[in-house]
């Protein structure tokens, strides 16, 4: 026999958030998000039925979730945050069904606003040249800085792992030897993804400068686990790791459109450019859905468009 549901709409999202943290293994930012919107709907539905203890889970209706969505809207929330927050109430309504025996899922059936379909912005082979022959010339300078951001550049883009991934790196994910790395994903699944030469050379020079860093700490300070360190010895965060790659990046004319994972979305798609079957790329970037491998293919296409157009003479 299921438990009941209790009469605070509270105590049900807080079992939800252990289940994903806990069971589903979902991420901290993942979890956080989740609990947001959450508690954003909890909080709307206090004021759309007049207070908190004149609803319940089992009261929600269609129309309040229409309203729900009318109301982010207002808020200039954009259609892809929108859908998320509809997703996030029907995962929310299963784990109800699951847990207390809920046989409606009123989220199901409500129509989700049409998303446009946004294609990643890419490096082209001129511009990845560019981008490295610039931070080379800043790790030739010596210093392990210049080092230090040659390897997280080439490591990023040799293996199309997310931001979050990187960071958390340890030196016994990453073999140079046989050139594979250990990835943690989401849902701490884990995946081995080959390193490729230029990533394993610049790590050997960056762990050189890596050791001397260490050495000239006080004993007792400093990250020996991490692989990627700040200047002061701890663990770099995946903010650190955004911001100099986002240095490097407009570097590059100051392109509109390039963003962190331009060098996740270039690793993805220049496979797919020289041939690599999908599915090989999806495990190599840890989707759980081939769909979400897809959206490179459409990338390739329109890359092919674009050489189309310049070079056939009838086109």
């Amino acid at each position: 026999m299921s438990p009941r549901l209790a009469r605070d709409p509270g105590r049900e999202i807080a079992e939800f958030t252990v289940f994903l943290e806990k069971e589903r293994n979902d991420s901290p930012n993942t979890v956080r998000a989740y609990a947001r919107d959450l508690e954003a709907f909890r909080a709307f539905c206090d004021e759309y039925y007049g207070g908190p203890r004149r609803w319940k889970w089992t009261t929600i209706d269609r129309l309040a979730l229409r309203s729900f969505m009318g109301e982010l809207k207002r808020r200039g929330l954009a259609k892809r945050s929108i859908a998320r927050a509809m997703s996030v109430l029907r995962t929310f309504y299963r784990f109800l069904g699951t847990r207390y025996g809920l046989e409606r899922n009123p989220a199901k059936g409500v129509r989700l606003p049409k998303l446009e379909r946004r294609l990643p912005a890419v490096l082209d082979r001129a511009q990845v040249d560019e981008l490295f022959r610039y931070a080379q010339s800043l790790a030739d300078a010596g210093g392990f800085r210049g080092r230090r951001d040659l390897a997280i550049l080439e490591v990023f883009y040799a293996t199309g792992m997310r931001l979050s991934e990187l960071a958390g790196l340890n030196l016994t994910d990453v073999d140079v030897v046989s050139d594979q790395v250990k990835v943690r994903g989401k849902g701490r699944k884990e995946r081995i993804v080959p390193l490729g030469g230029y990533a394993s050379r610049a790590l050997r020079g960056y762990y050189g400068a890596r050791d001397d860093l260490l050495a000239g700490l006080p004993r007792g300070r400093g990250d020996r686990r991490a692989v990627f360190l700040s200047q002061r010895g701890s663990r770099l965060s995946p903010r650190g790791i955004q911001q100099l790659v986002r240095r490097f990046l407009r570097q590059l004319d100051g392109r509109a459109g390039l963003k962190v994972h331009t060098l996740r979305h270039s690793f993805a798609t220049h496979l797919l450019d020289a041939g690599a079957d999908l599915r090989a790329v999806q495990e190599l970037l840890g989707h759980a859905s081939l769909s979400t491998t897809q959206v490179y293919t459409h990338t390739s296409v329109e890359r092919l468009k674009r050489v189309y157009q310049k070079a056939h003479p009838r086109a």
